[in-house]
């Protein structure tokens, strides 16, 4: 049945606009939404909390095969995400927790045993997913694939601003090294890299508007789907 229901891929660097187009497009479309970064990034609070870290390879897969990770919807349309029964959603934006999950999502074994659990969000009447490997690796025969980018200054502004809106002090400079360094480990990890897709369509959102990107994605669904 998964075969038959079709799949909008985006992938993207942290900061390019994937979650706020995501979500747009998901709720234009009323279909179901995978965020695969707050998976690793649920695992990464879990390991930490267990003491784990990205050398810990044996550890990290057991976990990851047996995460007790669970998305709900709040009354204010978020999703809340439960890590052991317990809210960790803010946990879950903390750069400390981004850096980890970037790390353990290098990790082979890791990614191997979140395939299935990613792929299992493939249900009618369609999936929106986004990630940094959606259209490579976990979904390779979707219907339509984006690479979302932007300059890392403007991903830096951006996160910075974020930050300020949660009352979180965020320093520019830092920010943007941080940005560049999981840029690098994420292109070149030697396991799904963070490379587009050779089917690809590549938008970089530099100085366009939210509008205007989520305008562009419906329009290449409307026209691949036939919608």
């Amino acid at each position: 049945m998964s075969a038959h229901v079709p799949v909008l891929a985006v992938d993207g660097p942290g900061g390019s606009g994937k979650g706020t187009i995501c979500r747009a497009v998901q709720q234009a479309m009323g279909w179901h939404l995978l965020d695969s970064g707050a998976i690793y990034r649920a695992l990464a609070v879990a390991a930490s909390r267990r003491g784990l870290d990205a050398k810990s390879g044996a550890e990290l897969e057991r976990l990851a095969t047996n995460l007790d990770v669970t998305f709900l919807p709040s009354a204010d349309g978020d999703t809340r995400v439960m890590v052991d029964g317990e809210d960790v959603t803010d946990e879950l934006r903390q750069e400390q927790t981004g850096n980890l999950a970037s790390q353990v999502a290098a990790v082979s074994a890791v990614r191997d045993a979140l395939l299935q659990r990613q792929r299992d969000f493939r249900q009618p009447p369609g999936l929106v997913a986004d990630g940094r490997d959606m259209g490579t690796v976990v979904f390779p025969d979707a219907e339509v694939k984006i690479f979302l980018t932007a300059s890392p200054e403007e991903r830096a502004r951006r996160r910075h601003k974020q930050l300020k809106e949660q009352g979180v002090d965020g320093n520019l400079p830092d920010l943007l090294r941080e940005i560049a360094e999981r840029d690098e480990r994420d292109r070149t990890r030697s396991v799904a890299p963070l490379v587009p897709a050779p089917d690809a369509e590549r938008i970089d959102t530099t100085g366009l508007s939210i509008d205007a990107v989520v305008q562009r994605v419906m329009s290449l669904l409307q026209d691949r789907l036939l919608l």
